[in-house]
């Protein structure tokens, strides 16, 4: 329980990554805010899952662009649970199309959520971590990120700008006892992955050196050290977990 009395907020929680994020810390002994663009029985159902685990839990709906919505939930967290001490910025989306074919809205909508969200939520963050002289942010990038990938050019842009994002925070923040990290997930198997076709998922595999997906559960025990005390000397790296695609 090396989390017990921390809060943490984790964008885009009600499924996949950003669901096993929350089981993790929740296990640690965190409590927990859970957070969707609206209302769904998905983001109830990932509630009740967490709650039956004996984990203190709460959701909040809000769109990570907007920062009145963003202000609303960590008001929310702090007259919930008294503090803000972990920030996971892991909402995000895909529209994948080759660069030729992609409209504005295709870039900007990307954009918006993965980047400007992360950003919103991080300044947000900041003004309440800096005043207690803790906290610990860690955004969700990807190794798209990092060596771009074919019809991905906003998604790539979007989480190559997480990790500048992660960069610049950690030096402005770590005098002050804030660490900023990010994850950079390969191949994970999620829903997403779960919709290739036999012959691209054969590809992707040609690619991994360990020749298998990985687990939201193996990028949440990662998130889980970063935000811990163990980890309280390492701020503005990017963990690649990704089973040596990138070396």
């Amino acid at each position: 329980m090396q989390l017990k009395g921390k809060t943490a907020i984790i964008t885009g929680s009600s499924r996949g990554i950003g669901k096993a994020i929350a089981l993790k810390l929740g296990q640690m002994g965190a409590n927990i805010v859970l957070n969707g663009s609206s209302p769904s029985d998905t983001l109830r159902k990932t509630e009740e899952e967490l709650k039956a685990a004996d984990i203190n839990v709460v959701s909040k709906t809000g769109d990570v662009r907007k920062i009145e919505d963003v202000e609303a939930m960590f008001k929310f967290a702090i007259d919930t649970f008294g503090s803000v001490d972990i920030l996971v910025n892991n909402a995000g989306i895909t529209k994948d199309k080759l660069i030729m074919r992609m409209s504005e809205s295709d870039w900007d909508d990307v954009l918006d959520i993965n980047l400007k969200g992360a950003f919103i939520c991080t300044k947000v963050a900041s003004k309440i971590m800096l005043k207690k002289r803790s906290g610990k942010i860690i955004n969700l990038t990807s190794v798209i990120g990092v060596i771009g990938n074919h019809s991905q050019a906003n998604y790539a842009a979007s989480k190559a700008g997480m990790i500048g994002l992660t960069k610049a925070t950690a030096k402005e923040l770590a005098a002050r006892g804030v660490n900023c990290n990010a994850v950079a997930p390969g191949l994970i198997a999620t829903e997403m992955t779960e919709i290739l076709s036999e012959d691209v998922k054969e590809n992707y595999l040609n690619s991994i050196p360990q020749k298998r997906y990985g687990t939201p559960e193996e990028v949440a025990n990662v998130v889980g050290f970063l935000v811990s005390e163990e980890a309280n000397y390492i701020t503005g790296q990017v963990i690649h977990i990704d089973g040596g695609l990138v070396m």
